[in-house]
């Protein structure tokens, strides 16, 4: 048979404090009024006795569910889980609990899955499923909801996002082609209905153009997504245009899978015949064959960033939004080298 729970009274008692020294203690956004020494000793009282806040309760009196709902896309994309962790990671240090929703990329599903996450009365969403054009992002910015996009962002200023940069990841991209010897580069591209294709294709355009490299647009292509089959399907259009190139970058990893899938159909190889770099560093992009130079975005900090960016928004609903790109690295490994001579 369970005990009797333990209370924030019984923690006050075992550390000589009054109850509300303890909640201060307790809470991470309080607990810097409270001595150092004293927030050690409630800290560990809890510690000691079990003790699990009464979220019902602090949800009642603060008016609050302490609760965020966030959508993706497609949670079979490997680019996601990281991105989660950071925002769960960091909510939860702050008594926060993440709902997470797959939309499919489905405008229907999506719009159920917020009216149902608005009923349920969450106190913010984090939506990695923006797109260009999202009429729904309205209507949400019309009630009192706080919203953050990850990983995408729109053109309102008033919506806070955390995105990677683009325009640098891809000039990484470009320049280390280059510098192995590659000039004739070709590009497939992410779908343009959303700000990461489009910025990735823009910026591929801009370095080419900036280094002075011959801009073929028969060596781009556009992918109808990021999934591995959606990059297939456009680089053997790509190698059926008969052009030739020495590299590709691809808009993101699975689209480089799709080209290596490709390659191998047709008797080439990864870098002899064509050299291949991705964008995203997603887990296991090191286990292709042959490892995949790509493009490393921080995207467990994006998360954390992004949960970061909810909760001031959720303390303060007037503070001015916030908008952050992230440093991208650049990763080599064994699918680029120079060009055959």
């Amino acid at each position: 048979m369970l005990g009797k729970p333990i209370t924030l009274r019984d923690v006050a008692e075992q550390a000589s404090v009054h109850p509300s020294t303890a909640s201060r203690a307790l809470n991470s956004r309080t607990r810097d009024m409270v001595n150092p020494a004293t927030v050690a000793r409630v800290l560990e009282v809890a510690r000691e006795l079990g003790y699990q806040p009464n979220s019902l309760a602090r949800g009642l009196k603060m008016n609050q569910t302490f609760t965020v709902g966030m959508l993706v896309p497609d949670l079979t994309n490997p680019l996601f889980p990281p991105i989660v962790r950071g925002i769960e990671d960091r909510l939860n240090e702050q008594g926060y609990t993440l709902v997470l929703a797959n939309t499919d990329n489905d405008d229907g599903k999506e719009r159920a899955i917020i009216s149902a996450m608005g009923t349920r009365r969450v106190d913010g969403l984090i939506l990695a499923t923006a797109r260009r054009e999202y009429p729904l992002l309205d209507e949400i910015l019309a009630g009192d909801l706080r919203v953050v996009l990850v990983n995408r962002a729109v053109d309102n200023p008033a919506v806070p996002s955390v995105v990677g940069d683009d325009h640098a990841g891809v000039g990484f991209a470009v320049r280390h082609l280059v510098e192995l010897g590659h000039r004739r580069i070709a590009h497939v591209a992410g779908t343009q209905a959303v700000t990461t294709g489009l910025a990735r294709y823009q910026s591929f355009v801009s370095w080419m153009q900036s280094l002075d490299l011959e801009l073929d647009r028969d060596l781009v292509v556009f992918a109808d997504w990021f999934q591995e089959q959606s990059g297939a399907r456009a680089f053997a259009e790509l190698l059926d245009r008969g052009r030739d190139f020495t590299a590709v970058v691809a808009a993101n990893d699975l689209i480089a899978l799709g080209c290596y899938d490709v390659l191998t159909e047709r008797g080439l190889r990864v870098p002899e015949d064509v050299s291949v770099i991705g964008y995203n560093d997603i887990p296991f992009s090191d286990k292709f064959n042959p490892p995949l130079t790509t493009i490393r975005i921080p995207h467990y900090a994006m998360g954390v960033r992004g949960a970061e960016l909810l909760l001031e928004a959720i303390d303060d609903p007037d503070a001015t939004p916030v908008s952050m790109r992230l440093s991208p690295s650049l990763v080599i490994r064994a699918s680029t080298a120079p060009p055959r001579r």
